[in-house]
């Protein structure tokens, strides 16, 4: 269910090949080396193309195990691809086994045995969880040769790559077999979409009815059998990283949502279904505005519509009533709400899957909670009576979805080559209406949501920000080409290398997701169901502009960014410290001993006897050190944080290779080790009111020899209950969030920051002391890009009484965000703000407490 508020990939290696006649260090690519907990950096560039890379021959054989697995994606060979799974040691702690459902443990022997009941069913290892478990991607079709299979590959991309010739193609509209995907338990605790489908997989496997037949004769049906597996087994949420993966499709941080997304660019699903729990009666995705703007509404409303009423006659059809069962008549928010379950974000499975082509694309919300104080407190014949029903209702939508696959088959098909087409052709969406979309009652002008693209975007031709930005561009099936040559456009010069988004692609609604500003829809809903603004263009740290047209003969599609790494060959070396991988590469030295110093404008300046670290930290992060003549004042140290925050902040501390050890006030008032650790930072989870004499007293203690880092209305709190900082914290609407602007100062904390930040229940600073300085403010007028902020009910909280008031406050020790700057591992450009104030805290000593 949706409420309102790892494995990390490897880095990319460089290796030193020579020296230019202008005397650079140049570090090309090299094969990446296993690494237990190795640093997330720049994405994985090439996963759609290494997915869609043919097999070798061993590979192709029937009857291998696991070990032989190939990536998924790789459909040519036909099906079926039997494998057999290694079972994983049992579980009795497994919270399904109380329910009656199954394990995780009991995945692999089942699926062992559906691929023996015959020709049909086949098992690929689409990747690993958080925690190290196998994701089971199951596809059940009627047997393929490898030339069928072949050919359906090759209709596949011609539906992405051509769609003017795919809808002209009588091949495809009588030979391509449909592709459904659905996933399953994205919310660990949220179990029964996963028996669900175990147990309609058994039935498709061994069903000799003309229905079914003529079903997977026409259809591929992809099953992700747990999307969670460490959320399952230990009954929660999020996965083994803390992370709501259902929140996660923008940033795609979490390997689970990385395998996800392979599959879904992979086998382009026309309609897809996400079974989750629980809302009494069964609800029904569409929903209500405000609608993505960047889709092809009109395609997918009209289908999504449609697929909804026959799963609501399926689930209200099983005959369960509230009186005799408690499970209400099924809901679809479209028709049935006014507001508050929106599709305004991508960070939803189905919202995700609709810009790679999914016409009708449904989260559904199974009826009779199982999880949370229910696991707890009922009886396990209730939780299993409940469960059984769940699993029931979860059959009768997936039933109901492949019959509506089977009968309209060839208009979902035309439906998703008409999304591509129009990216690809530059064509203007199609507003709903009535006229636009028969048959789905009560459209109106608040449904209409679309926007205007642009000819093109632009990035820089290097840069670590620009690179880790091209690469997650690619890896969301997003088309970029550089520029062989310099060239001039609008009255603008863009050097040799500029990178360029074409968006006359079949993908364009991803790109624009993604690239935009967004839009602030404050006036258009009064409540969101989440974020509202996400702009990677503005929080990325990397430099986006639009093109009014673009260059011509100079443009080259890429398969991944240029390599950023490099090393000046001479001299005293100079690391900005405005990236997260800067900021890691940096830790990665000073665990080594490495002496570093931080100059005036917040950089790092390393000593020219530590080039060998230097480059092997280049290498290992792909970031810069420049030759300097700037000589450091300040030693750096490594730096051990302390750190009460939420576990998105925990990751990406992580990622910027602090060393950190989670604490609350749980953990202090058992008694911490406070020698452990150099810094605090502190934004959930801490209060200083709730500690005991004795942990408040080791606090404080710490603090007076020691900084505090805080965030929001928790670390403000902290910071004044300690006498660290003089300031009153404002918060702001708690609804709010939305990319703002922002202004920085010229100090060495914010030197460089990027001009734009994210916020979610924003808060500013007034009334400050004597020392405190104002290192970051929101911007006058109307701060807010795009997201929905709104005063309160009482009329205060909003972006006009934050406009001009500070966001970012700092002390001789201890600094203060107003702002979001690690929000789900989300805003990257703002990663080293963060960064660079453990750092300063780190190196904060004395006492002087702020005063009144």
């Amino acid at each position: 269910m949706r409420t309102t508020r790892t494995v990390p990939a490897r880095p990319v290696l460089f290796t030193a090949l020579a020296v230019t006649t202008a005397g650079s260090l140049l570090l090309t690519p090299q094969t990446a080396v296993a690494d237990p907990e190795p640093p997330v950096h720049r994405e994985a560039a090439l996963d759609r193309h290494a997915a869609r890379t043919p097999a070798s021959a061993a590979q192709r054989a029937l009857g291998s195990t696991e070990d032989a697995s190939r990536a998924v994606g790789d459909d040519s060979r036909g099906y079926p691809r039997r494998q057999v799974l290694t079972p994983d040691p049992e579980n009795p702690a497994d919270k399904s086994i109380k329910l009656g459902l199954t394990p995780y443990h009991a995945i692999a022997p089942r699926l062992n045995a559906l691929q023996a009941l015959g020709d049909r069913v086949s098992v690929e290892i689409a990747g690993r969880s958080a925690g190290g478990h196998r994701l089971y991607l199951v596809t059940v079709t009627s047997p393929e040769t490898t030339r069928q299979g072949r050919a359906q590959a090759r209709m596949r991309e011609l539906i992405e790559n051509a769609p003017a010739l795919a809808a002209k193609s009588p091949e495809v509209k009588k030979a391509y077999k449909a592709p459904v995907f659905v996933n399953n338990n994205i919310h660990g605790n949220e179990w029964e979409g996963t028996d669900a489908s175990l147990k309609l997989i058994e039935r498709l496997a061994t069903a000799k009815d003309d229905k079914t037949r003529d079903l997977l004769a026409h259809s591929r049906l992809y099953f992700n059998i747990t999307a969670n597996p460490d959320g399952r087994i230990a009954g929660t949420r999020a996965n083994a990283n803390g992370f709501d993966m259902n929140r996660d499709f923008v940033t795609a941080s979490q390997p689970e949502v990385r395998a996800m997304r392979q599959i879904m660019t992979t086998k382009q699903p026309a309609v897809m279904l996400d079974l989750h729990g629980y809302v009494n009666g069964t609800l029904i995705e569409p929903t209500t505005p405000p609608h993505g703007e960047n889709y092809e509404y009109d395609l997918f409303l009209k289908n999504s519509y449609a697929n909804a009423l026959g799963m609501e006659a399926a689930v209200n059809g099983l005959g369960y009533t509230p009186a005799k069962d408690g499970v209400e008549p099924a809901q679809i928010p479209f028709r049935d709400q006014e507001e508050g379950w929106d599709d305004w974000p991508p960070i939803f499975t189905p919202q995700y899957a609709a810009f790679h082509g999914t016409v009708a694309a449904h989260t559904v919300e199974i009826p009779l909670q199982v999880n949370n104080r229910a696991y707890d407190t009922l009886p396990v014949t209730e939780l299993r009576r409940r469960s059984a029903i769940n699993v029931d209702v979860a059959g009768a939508a997936l039933r109901a979805t492949l019959d509506f696959v089977r009968s309209r088959r060839t208009s979902l098909v035309a439906d998703q080559i008409e999304v591509f087409r129009r990216g690809a052709a530059g064509a203007a969406q199609v507003p709903v209406s009535p006229e636009t979309v028969p048959g789905v009652p009560g459209t109106g002008p608040e449904d209409v949501y679309t926007t205007k693209f642009p000819r093109a975007y632009v990035l820089p031709p290097s840069g670590t920000a620009t690179a880790r930005l091209v690469d997650h561009l690619l890896a969301n099936d997003v088309r970029v080409a550089r520029a062989s040559h310099a060239f001039q456009l609008g009255g603008k010069s863009y050097a040799k290398g500029s990178y360029v988004v074409d968006m006359h692609q079949p993908k364009r609604g991803l790109a624009n997701a993604l690239l935009a500003d967004g839009r602030d829809i404050s006036d258009k809903v009064s409540v969101m169901y989440d974020i509202s603004g996400w702009s990677l263009g503005r929080l990325w740290g990397a430099a986006v502009e639009t093109l009014p047209g673009l260059p011509y003969g100079v443009l080259r599609p890429v398969r991944a960014a240029a390599p950023v790494a490099y090393v000046a060959p001479r001299g005293d070396l100079r690391l900005r410290l405005a990236d997260p991988s800067e900021i890691a590469a940096l830790n990665s030295l000073l665990r080594k001993g490495v002496q570093a110093r931080r100059a005036a404008d917040g950089s790092a300046i390393v000593s020219g006897s530590a080039r060998r670290q230097a480059t092997e930290a280049a290498r290992t992060y792909d970031v810069s050190f420049h030759a300097t003549k700037i000589t450091g004042t300040t030693p750096l140290h490594r730096t051990r944080v302390a750190a009460a925050v939420t576990p998105g902040e925990l990751f990406a501390l992580r990622e910027m290779n602090f060393e950190v050890t989670p604490v609350s006030t749980g953990v202090l008032n058992a008694g911490f080790d406070w020698s452990s650790v150099d810094v605090l930072f502190v934004s959930a989870g801490l209060e200083y009111g709730d500690l005991t004499t004795g942990a408040r007293t080791a606090l404080d203690a710490f603090l007076d020899g020691h900084g505090l880092v805080g965030r929001g209305a928790t670390g403000a709190a902290i910071g004044s209950a300690t006498g660290l900082l003089a300031a009153k914290p404002v918060e702001g609407n708690a609804d709010a969030n939305g990319v703002v602007r922002v202004v920085n100062s010229a100090d060495a904390l914010m030197s460089g920051a990027p001009d734009h930040g994210f916020v979610y229940a924003p808060v500013w600073f007034t009334d400050l002391g004597p020392r405190v300085r104002v290192e970051q403010s929101y911007a006058t007028g109307n701060p807010l890009v795009s997201g929905h902020w709104r005063p309160s009910q009482d009329g205060s909280g909003g972006p006009v009484d934050a406009a001009g008031q500070a966001s970012v406050i700092s002390g001789p020790r201890a600094v203060l965000f107003g702002t979001e700057p690690l929000f789900r591992d989300h805003p990257k450009g703002e990663f080293a703000q963060v960064g660079r104030a453990l750092f300063t805290m780190a190196l904060a000593s004395g006492s002087g407490k702020e005063s009144g």
